[in-house]
């Protein structure tokens, strides 16, 4: 077995902090808002995966072609820095 790392991409993301603070751009592009009857259902994102429930403080991450999917905090610490 050989082992691999992964090559460095500079990616665009931002954190989601409740439903006050997706009022970005970013964010309104990425997220999709779900009421249900009236009431606030949650938050969702489309990934190429399906679509996935986005909650508090995950970061939203926009791939290399463009796609978007969410990341929770600790793995987003531990796989991506600041540049």
């Amino acid at each position: 077995m050989s082992k691999w790392r992964k090559k460095p991409v500079v990616i665009e993301a931002e954190q989601y902090i409740d439903l006050h603070g997706a009022n970005s751009p970013f964010l309104k592009e990425a997220l999709c808002f779900k009421p249900h009857n009236g009431i606030y259902g949650g938050v969702h994102i489309h990934t190429l995966e399906g679509k996935h429930q986005v909650r508090n403080t995950d970061w939203v991450i926009k791939g290399i072609k463009g796609e978007f999917y969410n990341c929770k905090i600790d793995i987003f610490e531990a796989t991506y820095e600041k540049v």
